[in-house]
C-alpha cells in the first residue's frame, strides 16, 4: 500500500470513479463531497454519482463510440460500468439505469472501501500535496475563484456555447463548396449554399422546431457572440443572413452567383475529417436539430458527431493547461477530471475520473504517467482536448471522428465495427504492456 494520499474533490461520476480507483490501485483517497451539507441548484440526495438529467448513459453496443469507451472501462475496472450492469433497465440498444440503485450503489462501495476516506464539506480552496479536482458544471463559487488565480481566468470558462460538428465525409460536395471570404485563407471553409426560398424555409423550421426546456438553475442569458440561431431569427427574418448565414465574398460556382446566404463549415480536426458548423449553437432538441439541419443544401445525408447546445458550464482551457496524463502542466501534482476539463457525458466524465486516477497513482509512486492509444476511444479523446495546436477548445463526447482513419475504404456499420476493434486490441496491449488490470468490481444493491 503506498502511504500518500490524494485528495479528490466532488464526488460525481469522475470523482467517484477516480477515489475507487485510487484504493483498489493501493492509494488512499480522501473524497471531497459538500452535499448534503450544501446542495446545489441541480442535485436532489446525497448519494455520490447522482445523475441529475437524463438516467442515460447512451449507446450501448460496439458501432458507437460511447459503447466502445465503456467496454474499454470494464477493461480497466471501471466502478461506473459495474454499478450501470447492475443497475440497467430496459432502454433497447442504449445503456440506461435505475438512477438512484446507480448511485446507491456507487455510494456503497465507495463507502465500503477501507482506503477512502469521505469528507462531507465543501472545498474552497485548492489543496496542497496530489489531488483531483472533479467538481464538474456546477463548481462552487469559490473554489472556481481559486482555480482562476490557479490557471488565471482567461483559461476558465462559465458558459459553453457548443455548435455541431458533422463528419467530413458525410457532405455532399456536388452541392458545398470550398472558399474563403473574398479569397482570403484560401479554401479553408466548406460553404453549404441557399437560395432565398431555401433560407426562407429554413428559418422557418428553426423558428417552429421544438427547443429543450432551460433547467431550473440555468438563466437564459445569453452573450450576443454565442446567441443561439433560434434567438437571432425571432428577431427577424434576415437577421441569420446578416449572422452566421451571410454570403457576403462568397460566389457559388455552380451559379457564379452570391448565395442568399451560406452555411460555412470550419475543419475541426487535424486530419480533416470533422466540420464544425459555424455559429450555429441551438437549444433545438437533438432530433430536431438533425431534422431542420439536414435541410440544409449538402447536409442532406450529414452524420452528426456533435449536435449543438447552449448551457451553464464550467470548463477549462484544457489544450492550454492539461498534460494527456490529465495533470496541469504548472502544477504536475493536481490533477482534473470530469466535465470540467472538456469532456461531454457520464460515460466521458467517468472515464476521465478513471484516468486522472490511474495517473495519480503512478506519479506518487514514481512512475512516468501514460495515456491510451490514439486508436483507442478513450485515447482519441483525451488527444483531441488535450492538443496544444488546437486554436479553439469547446467540450466534445467520444465519437468516431476523432479515432485515426482506418487506411481503407472501409465504410458504414463495417468501418465502426472495425474502429472498434482495433479500439479493444490497443487497449488490451495498453493495460498488458503498463500492468494496468484489477479486479473487476463486484457491486450489489445498497
Amino acid at each position: 500500500m503506498n502511504e500518500n494520499v490524494v485528495s479528490v474533490i466532488g464526488a460525481g461520476l469522475a470523482g467517484s470513479e477516480a477515489a475507487f480507483q485510487l484504493a483498489r490501485r493501493g492509494v488512499r483517497a480522501r473524497l471531497f463531497e459538500m452535499r448534503p451539507r450544501r446542495m446545489t441548484e441541480a442535485h436532489r440526495t446525497p448519494l455520490f454519482a447522482e445523475l441529475v438529467c437524463s438516467n442515460s448513459l447512451r449507446g450501448a453496443s460496439l458501432d458507437t463510440a460511447v459503447g466502445v469507451l465503456k467496454e474499454e472501462m470494464r477493461r480497466l475496472g471501471s466502478l461506473v460500468m459495474a454499478a450501470a450492469a447492475a443497475s440497467a433497465v430496459p432502454a433497447g440498444s442504449a445503456l440506461a439505469v435505475d438512477r438512484d440503485l446507480f448511485s446507491a450503489i456507487i455510494t456503497a462501495a465507495i463507502e465500503g472501501e477501507p482506503l477512502i476516506e469521505v469528507v462531507r464539506e465543501e472545498v474552497t480552496s485548492i489543496p496542497q500535496g496530489p489531488a483531483i479536482i472533479a467538481t464538474g458544471p456546477l463548481t462552487g463559487a469559490a473554489l472556481s475563484e481559486a482555480l482562476s488565480q490557479l490557471i488565471g481566468s482567461r483559461h476558465l470558462y462559465f458558459y459553453d456555447a457548443i455548435a455541431p460538428i458533422v463528419t467530413a465525409d458525410s457532405i455532399d460536395m456536388s452541392v458545398a463548396f470550398r472558399a474563403s471570404r473574398y479569397g482570403k485563407g484560401g479554401d479553408d471553409y466548406i460553404n453549404c449554399p441557399m437560395t432565398e426560398d431555401e433560407y426562407d424555409r429554413f428559418v422557418a423550421a428553426v423558428l417552429e422546431a421544438e427547443k429543450v426546456a432551460a433547467h431550473p438553475f440555468e438563466r437564459a442569458i445569453y452573450f450576443e457572440g454565442c446567441m443561439p440561431i433560434e434567438e437571432m431569427a425571432r428577431r427577424g427574418p434576415k437577421t441569420l443572413s446578416f449572422g452566421p448565414m451571410r454570403p457576403v465574398g462568397l460566389v457559388d460556382p455552380r451559379t457564379n452567383r452570391r448565395p442568399a446566404a451560406v452555411v460555412q463549415l470550419r475543419q475541426d480536426d487535424r486530419e480533416g475529417c470533422l466540420y464544425n458548423m459555424v455559429g450555429f449553437q441551438t437549444k433545438m432538441t437533438y432530433p430536431e436539430q438533425r431534422r431542420v439541419f439536414r435541410m440544409i443544401p449538402g447536409l442532406r445525408d450529414a452524420q452528426f458527431v456533435r449536435l449543438g447546445s447552449l448551457h451553464r458550464n464550467t470548463f477549462i482551457d484544457s489544450p492550454r493547461l492539461l498534460t494527456p496524463a490529465l495533470n496541469l502542466r504548472a502544477r504536475p501534482d493536481l490533477f482534473m477530471a470530469g466535465q470540467m476539463i472538456g469532456v461531454e457525458g457520464y460515460v466521458e466524465s467517468a472515464a476521465a475520473g478513471l484516468l486522472a486516477a490511474i495517473n495519480a497513482v503512478r506519479m506518487v509512486s514514481g512512475r512516468e504517467p501514460v495515456s491510451p492509444p490514439r486508436e483507442t476511444a478513450l485515447g482519441s479523446l483525451i488527444a483531441y482536448i488535450t492538443d496544444a495546436g488546437r486554436a479553439e477548445f469547446q467540450p466534445m463526447n467520444a465519437n468516431f471522428g476523432l479515432m485515426p482513419e482506418l487506411g481503407n475504404r472501409t465504410r458504414g456499420h463495417a468501418r465502426k465495427m472495425a474502429l472498434a476493434a482495433r479500439a479493444l486490441g490497443a487497449i488490451d496491449t495498453w493495460i498488458r504492456d503498463h500492468q494496468l488490470a484489477i479486479q473487476p468490481p463486484v457491486t450489489a444493491a445498497a
